[in-house]
């Protein structure tokens, strides 16, 4: 960093040795000659260090993150909800066929005499989801401190906002995909996922009627979604106060 020996301007003394970076250009007089004055307000922003996560914050900034934990907690009670149920006509009881995001639960009778096409899921899809459901808790933890700034062309997102947009919109994806997934399965067997059907099952060939509809964990896990994309995009009222203090 190199240093500048400054004079005086209008009858003030500059002082001598100042950094560079701490300097401006202005035009002092009628002639048109420039001085160099001490840009104070600049300098303190440059040599500010932002930490990056912030545990402070005014009223505003503990609202918003009481409204993200809020919502948080809401994600996770619909996680472990049914979103899905199977009724097999032969088979005492209701929840024959349980669907979560992480597979489908089948009763005893199911497992033994059913195809396990119907309600079997890759090997690595369970560990896949509960892995998306751990990273998607840390981005959601870490929003409710961080304060960090991401670069996008022109602008900086608080990343904080963007990692709870896309949670939202993840979690979102998952409901569309398990809505997808299940109906596509139902399909290949000439059966449909919500509503009265019947098939052929391979095993025994024996006609079973099943009636299938979606539960309330599903439609939760939708609002749950739609809420944090909401929390991310307004995120910036809750902390203009105290940015622009």
């Amino acid at each position: 960093m190199c240093n500048l020996t400054l004079g005086k301007w209008r009858g003030y003394d500059l002082g001598d040795a100042l950094p560079d970076w701490t300097v401006t250009w202005l035009y002092a007089d009628k002639s048109g000659r420039r001085q160099k004055v001490l840009d104070v307000e600049g300098a303190t922003q440059m040599t500010r260090t932002q930490p990056i996560l912030d545990f402070g914050g005014g009223a505003g900034t503990w609202i918003f993150r009481i409204l993200l934990a809020a919502a948080a907690a809401f994600m996770v009670y619909t996680w472990f909800q049914p979103w899905w149920i199977g009724d097999i006509a032969v088979i005492q009881g209701t929840d024959d066929l349980v669907l979560h995001p992480w597979g489908i639960a089948a009763v005893g009778q199911v497992r033994m005499g059913a195809d396990p096409a119907l309600y079997e899921m890759p090997g690595f899809f369970s560990p896949f989801v509960w892995t998306y459901f751990g990273a998607a808790m840390v981005a959601l933890l870490a929003s409710l401190f961080l304060n960090m700034s991401l670069p996008v062309w022109r602008f900086r997102l608080p990343l904080a906002a963007v990692l709870i947009i896309l949670v939202g919109l993840s979690y979102l994806l998952a409901v569309g995909l398990a809505y997808w997934i299940g109906d596509m399965r139902a399909s290949g067997m000439d059966m449909n996922f919500i509503g009265r059907s019947q098939y052929t099952d391979p095993t025994s060939h024996r006609k079973v009627r099943m009636e299938s509809a979606l539960m309330d964990g599903y439609w939760y896990a939708m609002y749950s979604g739609i809420a944090l994309v909401v929390l991310g995009l307004v995120r910036f009222i809750f902390m203009w106060k105290r940015k622009s203090s």
